[in-house]
């Protein structure tokens, strides 16, 4: 029996908020690197680092990134997504502080490597934390502000190398890399009170913690119906993977989810080819190329984070609304535009040059905030099922971080040797992203994550309604007619998929011709009624009675 929430403990709305403060702080001063790398101090303390030299100090977070990324889905399915908060968090710091103290080259490299390591834990367990703790009609909107809380970090780390760098000795660049010690240590300190999350403490069999977690979640009321009800969908969910016989491997979830890991590989994938390392990472080198030098670079690198923290803010309330695919493609469309325009105007390098490329690179920016900055983020962890979802997120993680290695490293060099170029190429990959969303991403708007499986068409054309609707956004993704949805777009018009050949069969299509039929499977009920039944005798779970109004289909 789950005893009321004490008085004064954050619940319900308030909980949430906290949870996405907290969460967004795991990569808070990630960008740190972006403004130091220019400043004459640094540059005179490391002997003048050629091009390769900063790529490498720059990119060699992201291969320990890589590597933790990887590990991560283990890690989260072993110890729970608040242990491996912690433990990454603990990381980051510790690298942070090999980096303050630096006596060199080596060292340097050294304390970015174990960064990463932190780094790659938290960007893998913060965005499944996320979605797993969020309803259905705020999990977008929540998973952007924990975006914006990342740029925020962005920019304040760019402030605070531009103000550093008006200290006249080596503090203008150890301060920063002091800084983000600071974060972790306030991170690590409050993932201890962060609450764990309900999946996959139901998955574990933690079943009255889980439910403790959901009745907070819900408001605190013990009694509450949709807290219940919730509770026992996932029960239900986790039972009936459990039933099936399937394991967890990784060759698992390749073989029966494989359409889910492309798309959500190829979503962080092309987060980081469509060009925003060159513009984060290399901002003020950038600036330079277009004519802004020393601290005026830096200053024009700050103004661009302002404006692109504040891009990140229209997706709170666009993304749960007007859906995934309209954001990430017209983003997409933006950012091309954009990038061809900077390469277009360095080619020239007339007067004007400097100013268009500032404007160009800010439109830019923007576009990234609030487009494919945040949903790549959301969209692995909501489109995989619970018994994979570590798995899954880790893999796709793995690629930000393999990509995101491959442009930091290359950068650079590619900077002096293309030039101009450079730009076009990374506009050609905004395109190439724009087709991929168009033609093979499914829409996930309002859709709870437990009843994914029917906008991919994995549950043959139906899927188990028995006690699914646990809120309205449940009970509007039931109905097939238009008139029925309500005034958010609920359910989503493209739960459907269309079949596009070889290709499109690969990815699993976006809108389409085929409805999926949303029917009772025969013995459904009966089904799980005798799985609850097995596992009270053989564990003592205690079968929650389905509210009333839970009984029957809208």
């Amino acid at each position: 029996m789950v005893s009321p929430t004490k008085p004064g403990k954050l619940v319900g709305p308030s909980l949430l908020y906290a949870i996405s403060i907290f969460a967004s702080l795991g990569v808070f001063l990630f960008g740190v690197m972006s403004g130091i790398i220019t400043g004459p101090y640094f540059i005179e303390y490391f002997h003048a680092p050629g091009s390769v030299k900063i790529g490498s100090m720059v990119a060699v977070l992201e291969v320990g990134a890589f590597v933790t990324s990887l590990a991560a889905g283990r890690v989260g399915d072993m110890i729970g997504r608040k242990g491996t908060l912690f433990i990454g968090a603990v990381i980051f710091t510790l690298g942070g502080g090999i980096q303050t103290l630096t006596g060199g080259f080596g060292m340097m490299v050294l304390g970015r490597i174990i960064s990463g390591f932190g780094v790659g834990l938290l960007s893998t367990i913060v965005p499944i934390y996320q979605s797993e703790v969020s309803p259905p009609n705020h999990r977008g909107a929540l998973a952007c502000a924990e975006f914006t809380g990342n740029i925020f970090g962005y920019a304040f780390s760019v402030w605070t190398d531009y103000f550093c760098s008006f200290i006249e000795s080596d503090n203008s660049w150890r301060i920063p890399l002091f800084v983000q010690c600071v974060i972790g240590a306030i991170l690590a300190a409050g993932s201890l009170f962060m609450p764990e999350s309900p999946r996959w403490l139901i998955d574990t069999d933690k079943d009255e913690e889980g439910m403790k977690v959901l009745v907070d979640l819900h408001g605190g009321d013990p009694h509450d119906p949709i807290a219940k009800a919730e509770f026992e969908e996932i029960k239900n969910k986790v039972l009936m993977e459990r039933n099936s016989g399937e394991g967890r491997s990784y060759a698992m979830m390749w073989r029966r989810y494989k359409r889910r890991i492309l798309l959500a590989m190829s979503s962080q994938a092309f987060a980081q080819l469509n060009g925003i390392n060159v513009i984060s990472y290399y901002a003020p080198k950038v600036f330079e190329e277009a004519g802004w030098h020393g601290r005026q670079a830096l200053l024009m690198t700050g103004i661009n984070s302002i404006i692109y923290t504040l891009s990140t803010l229209p997706p709170w309330y666009l993304v749960d609304r007007w859906g995934r695919r309209p954001i990430l493609l017209s983003g997409a469309a933006v950012m091309g535009l954009s990038l061809c325009a900077t390469g277009w105007f360095m080619y020239l390098n007339i007067p004007q040059t400097p100013g268009a490329v500032v404007a160009c690179v800010i439109i830019f920016n923007a576009a990234f905030g609030y487009s494919w900055g945040p949903v790549p983020w959301l969209y692995p962890p909501e489109i995989l099922p619970l018994t994979i979802r570590a798995k899954g997120v880790s893999l796709s993680t793995a690629t930000n971080w393999a990509f995101n290695t491959l442009v930091g490293e290359m950068t650079p060099y590619l900077q002096e040797v293309i030039e101009w170029r450079l730009y076009i190429m990374h506009g050609f990959f905004c395109a190439c992203s724009f087709v991929l969303v168009y033609f093979l991403y499914p829409e996930t708007k309002g859709v709870p994550l437990e009843e994914m499986d029917a906008v991919f068409g994995d549950s043959d054309g139906k899927i188990p309604l028995s006690g699914l609707p646990t809120s309205r956004e449940r009970a509007g993704f039931v109905s097939r007619d238009q008139d029925d949805r309500d005034e958010d777009g609920y359910p989503p018009a493209s739960i459907n998929r269309r079949r596009r050949g070889w290709f499109g069969s690969l990815f699993g299509g976006g809108p389409g011709a085929k409805d999926l039929a949303y029917e009772r499977i025969d013995g459904e009920e009966e089904e799980l009624q005798r799985l609850r039944r097995d596992h009270d005798d053989s564990e003592g779970y205690e079968v929650l009675e389905r509210p009333e109004s839970r009984g029957e289909r809208s």
